[in-house]
Parts: C-alpha cells; sequence; structure tokens
C-alpha cells in the first residue's frame, strides 16, 4: 500500500502518520512493552502539543490499525476473486429464477449468464436488498422526503453505472448526471465513487451527491476505514487521514482551492469533480439546491466534502446546500473539527442528520476515549434493536425555512 510520508506536509501543522509497509511483527510486539513511538519507522508525527499518545492503550490502537491493514493488503487480491465469485453466483442464481432452475437452463441451452457490466447486475450489497423504486407514500413536499432519498441513493451507488443509470431515470424518474470514479493520489488507485443525479420538480431542481461506502471485498476499503492517522488543518482541527485521501487530498499541497488543470488520462479527484459540477449546476439555476450523503465510508467523506466547501468558503454552494444525510457513519475528526463544522453549518442553515443503527460498530470507530480524540457531532437519529427511533441533538438544530 502506498504511503505518503515522503511528501511535503507543510499544509498541515500537525499529523500523526502511520506506514504498516514498515512495521514488522516484530517491531509490533516490541512497541507493546517499550513504548517510544516516536523513535520508530513506522509511525510519523510533527505537532506543537502531546499529539503522540504514548499510554499503552493508544499503542494498542496503533498496533491493531497497523495490524489489520498488513493482513487486509496480504488477501486483498484472494479476497477481490472471492467476492467477484460470490456476486457472480448470486447474479447467476437471481437470473435464472433459482438454483434448480440454473440446471434446467442449462440442460435446455437457456441458460443466463451474469455480466458485470449489465444493468441487472448486482454487487454483494445490492443483493441483500434488491429494491429500486421510492416509496411512493413519501412526496417531495414531505420534510421525509430526502432522508428517504438519500437512503436509496446510497444503497443504490453501491452498483455499477449502467444499472445506476436505469435505476436514476427508470425508476425516480430523474436525470442521471454521471457515476464517477475517483482517485486517491496516495494510494494510487481509484477508490472513491460517486453518483450524482437531479431531481427535477416544478420549479424546484435538487442534485443527489451520493458516495459510495465500504465494499464488502475491498481490502482498500477497509484500510482507509482502519487507518487512524490524522492530519491537522490550520483553523479546521484534526481530521482522519484515510478518509481525506480518499476525498481527494492533493499530495503535498493538501487542500488548495483550485487546482489548474488535470491530466486528462488520469481519474477526477473526488472533491473538485463535485465541487465543479455544483458550481456549474447552481449558477445556472437560481432555484437548484443540492444534498449530499453516503453509508458508512460514504458518509463521512459526505460530512467531510460539506467541510471542505466552508474550509474554501465556497459561499454559492453553501447556501444551496439543503442537507447532509449519512447512515452508519464513522468519526472524522477532532472536537475542534467538530465545533468549527458545526458553527459553519450553522451560519449557513445547513442540516445535517446521521442515521444509526444500535448494533452498528463503524459509527463508533475510530474510538472516543481518553486514547483517542475523533468526536461525532450533529443530529444522530438512533434506531434501537426494536428500530424505534431515538433522536439526540448535539447542538440546536436550524434547517431552510421551506
Amino acid at each position: 500500500m502506498a504511503t505518503d510520508c515522503n511528501c511535503n506536509k507543510g499544509f498541515a501543522d500537525s499529523y500523526m502518520l502511520l506506514k504498516p509497509e514498515d512495521a514488522s511483527f516484530f517491531d509490533l510486539f516490541r512497541v507493546l512493552f517499550k513504548g517510544n513511538l516516536s523513535q520508530r519507522n513506522f509511525v510519523e508525527s510533527h505537532a506543537d502539543d502531546d499529539a503522540l499518545d504514548e499510554s499503552l492503550g493508544h499503542r494498542w490502537l496503533i498496533v491493531i490499525s497497523i495490524l489489520a491493514q498488513k493482513l487486509l493488503q496480504l488477501v486483498a487480491k484472494p479476497l477481490s476473486l472471492f467476492g467477484s465469485c460470490v456476486e457472480f453466483l448470486l447474479n447467476l442464481v437471481a437470473l435464472n429464477g433459482g438454483v434448480f432452475s440454473i440446471v434446467l437452463n442449462f440442460l435446455g441451452g437457456k441458460l443466463v449468464l451474469p455480466n458485470p457490466e449489465s444493468e441487472n447486475y448486482l454487487s454483494f450489497i445490492g443483493n441483500l436488498d434488491i429494491r429500486a423504486k421510492l416509496e411512493d407514500a413519501v412526496q417531495r413536499e414531505d420534510s421525509k422526503y430526502y432522508p428517504a432519498l438519500s437512503m436509496m441513493a446510497s444503497k443504490a451507488c453501491y452498483n455499477n453505472a449502467a444499472y445506476l443509470k436505469t435505476t436514476v431515470e427508470d425508476y425516480w424518474k430523474m436525470e442521471f448526471v454521471g457515476f464517477y470514479n475517483c482517485l486517491n493520489e496516495y494510494q494510487g488507485k481509484t477508490t472513491t465513487q460517486v453518483l450524482i443525479a437531479l431531481d427535477k420538480h416544478e420549479d424546484r431542481h435538487t442534485y443527489v451527491v451520493a458516495f459510495r461506502g465500504t465494499e464488502a471485498f475491498d481490502a482498500d476499503a477497509w484500510c482507509t476505514d482502519l487507518d487512524i492517522s490524522w492530519y491537522g488543518i490550520p483553523g479546521v482541527g484534526r481530521m482522519h487521514g484515510g478518509f481525506m485521501k480518499a476525498l481527494g487530498l492533493k499530495q503535498n499541497v493538501g487542500w488548495p482551492k483550485e487546482i489548474g488543470e488535470q491530466d486528462e488520462n488520469l481519474p477526477p479527484l473526488a472533491y473538485y469533480v463535485i465541487r465543479d459540477i455544483l458550481r456549474k449546476g447552481l449558477s445556472e439555476n437560481d432555484k437548484a439546491n443540492f444534498i449530499v450523503t453516503g453509508h458508512s465510508l460514504g458518509g463521512a467523506l459526505a460530512i467531510l466534502f460539506g467541510t471542505i466547501l466552508c474550509l474554501h468558503d465556497e459561499t454559492l454552494l453553501l447556501e444551496r446546500l439543503e442537507g447532509i444525510y449519512t447512515f452508519g457513519q464513522p468519526r472524522v475528526g477532532d472536537e475542534a473539527y467538530a465545533n468549527y463544522t458545526r458553527q459553519k453549518f450553522k451560519e449557513h442553515y445547513i442540516r445535517y442528520c446521521r442515521f444509526v443503527y444500535c448494533n452498528d460498530l463503524v459509527p463508533r470507530l475510530p474510538y472516543d476515549d481518553k486514547e483517542m480524540m475523533f468526536k461525532h457531532f450533529g443530529t444522530c437519529l438512533f434506531f434501537n434493536r426494536r428500530y424505534e427511533l431515538e433522536m439526540h441533538l448535539q447542538f440546536q438544530e436550524t434547517s431552510h425555512q421551506s
């Protein structure tokens, strides 16, 4: 797995970076007993204050994070192959009408073979819930419409572009703007996928931006989740390094407001391609707005996208950002980050809601205890094991006036 530790990190006022590829199993065993993290070649840290916690609890978290990433990279290819086989078999069964029908269709020369690029091909997560239509009971004028639309978009974007185009146009009756595979410069791979759709209704148009979450058999995505590295951005706070890289953090320069012309042969960076599409669409229609959503890793990217808009003072976009709705979202930054984003959202009347199921582990990561610094904020819509809603407010909620 590629590392950024040889890159210029002048854009950050502090950082703590883990380098799993430089850590042997003996190094990890030894650090639990001797500490001295600052002298380890697999940890790079810089801060004015006590950024590198030497407590046993923090050392354990670093060891677990590095071990998990090393093991995931070790099994990345077989895990991906296994996932592809599982998806193929699930689609083979579905397209042929069941397990027994596969044999009959094969003997009768009518066996249907799945095509991974087809609109009928569902991902592993897509097979867990095959619903594609929006609920008829939830109308556009309903206050539940945006959360319901966000839920369906977050679920749908785990599937391929052909499926999404058909779903958006035929089932949702919306305009399919695009599905984008975006570059992570630090990993040198397209690790981030984004769906953008346009919901046209009378004189109100709403862009829907949905980030794909962690795919079950994607080792790189799981490494992003489990990496507890962080960067401190001046005036904002400390943010999860893996999520920043997935959203489009640029090597050496961080988060420049403008990046100039990019190599057309390279995939786009998620933050910049989404922002430019929204800039153009909103500037051409003064009655258009947008919402941002995502599940799991996608939820982290959704809230981080809103934060970077604030960092860049994107007034037009912030005034039209109707809401951010995340599902099973992990923590993204420290208390300073939470306070910064919360205050900016309050100034621009941006609604931010986190949907959390009680038995979901992901929203509890990275840990919020004395060894870690990550904090949740915003409105938490918590569902217990009986799917009963409990609302928790971390600050006085404000919203757009309808």
